[in-house]
């Protein structure tokens, strides 16, 4: 049994207002020091917490806005979104969200957006649907053929689920009006998935349109953890990762980021390779290395089910990445992400994007 900590002392409103918060989110609460005969008047309420729920607490106090209750109450709690655009990479997004959602008995929740022809000048539906700005009717018929695609992309799924080829879970479906990178954003923020799960084509291909990725401008203006399946891979594969890259930043949202990590993929043994990115005049070189093998212990002692090591090299250029990778064959790539402005993204892409574009790894990106 783990030992209660106090998270926060707040008063008797505030700590009921955040016991809800947490216990919505399936972390044990305690409220301790409360006068019972008249609470109003007690000078403060300690919020006591299991310790080893400390991680996940600490997310979800410090971003509360993405675990408030903004959903609609028909809406499952913990859905996993998955934009799609009706193409192969995004059905394979689809089949490995089945599987993260059977594991935390969850939902999926289909996501796809058009735009406006009005608007769009020519708007390119499918590879073979096109509508011309001014013709009759082409809203509505644009909107109509955007829901037949959904419902014939939504009937392939169920289809695959009474065969057993993937898990069976309940799909939700929603068609919006609107540019895709800002529609997914918008939805996430009303309706806090509980993961997004993009599909990416291959290297090869996602070179040719790096400009406007939506997966890119998800991964840098939400604040959503986003899991990547690229083009080639089997969904299977994605959802159990045997060796894990886990890009660090030596700082306590490491620790956050490895919990979240394992609450998404810790039910199977996997080795988790820590790797110091690049960071300017931080650290020296020893304090580095031991702020990195004091982050190994304390991960080692508290995630049983991985096994945890550290990369010999820092990594700060994508050859050093490649050459790591030949070297360790990893199948995921866990990066905190931190939000930056789209003048510094413009200027100096992230090593997000780089991974995203130059590499056919899955990868579960998690803000910090």
């Amino acid at each position: 049994m783990s030992r209660f900590i106090t998270l926060a002392i707040h008063t008797y409103e505030k700590a009921l207002s955040l016991r809800t918060l947490l216990e919505n989110e399936g972390i044990t609460v305690e409220l301790h020091n409360v006068n019972l005969e008249d609470p109003r008047l007690s000078s403060g309420v300690r919020v006591r917490i299991p310790e080893h729920d400390l991680p996940l607490a600490l997310r979800i106090v410090e971003n509360r806005e993405l675990f408030a209750d903004n959903g609609s109450p028909d809406r499952p709690a913990h859905t996993v979104l998955v934009p799609v655009d009706f193409s192969e990479h995004s059905y394979n997004a689809a089949c490995a969200a089945c599987e993260v959602g059977r594991r935390h008995n969850g939902s999926i929740t289909l996501l796809y957006s058009y735009l406006d022809p009005y608007l769009a000048g020519k708007v390119q539906l499918t590879d073979t649907l096109s509508y011309e700005t001014g013709e009759r009717g082409a809203r509505q018929q644009l909107e109509g053929e955007a829901r037949r695609l959904m419902d014939n992309f939504a009937e392939r799924l169920r289809s695959h689920m009474k065969r057993g080829h993937i898990p069976i879970v309940k799909v939700n479906r929603e068609v919006a009006e609107g540019v895709p990178e800002d529609t997914i954003v918008d939805f996430a923020k009303a309706y806090t998935p509980r993961l997004i799960v993009m599909g990416t084509r291959s290297a090869e291909r996602k070179q040719a349109d790096m400009i406007g990725s939506v997966t890119a401008e998800v991964l840098d203006e939400g604040r959503f953890t986003v899991l990547t399946v690229p083009e080639p891979l089997d969904c299977e594969a994605v959802l159990s990762p045997r060796h894990i890259l886990f890009f660090s930043n030596l700082d306590q949202n490491d620790i956050l980021a490895i919990d979240t990590l394992y609450r998404l993929f810790g039910d199977n043994e996997s080795t988790v390779t820590l790797a110091q990115m690049p960071r300017k005049n931080r650290f020296s070189e020893s304090a580095a290395e031991k702020a990195l093998s004091r982050l190994t212990e304390y991960c080692a002692e508290n995630y049983k089910q991985y096994r945890f090591e550290t990369a010999p090299v820092r990594i700060t250029d994508d050859d050093e990445f490649s050459r790591l990778q030949d070297r360790y064959g990893f199948d995921l790539i866990v990066l905190p992400n931190r939000r930056r402005n789209a003048l510094s993204r413009l200027i100096n892409p992230g090593l997000a994007h780089r991974i995203i574009f130059g590499s056919d790894i899955p990868m579960l990106v998690i803000p910090v």
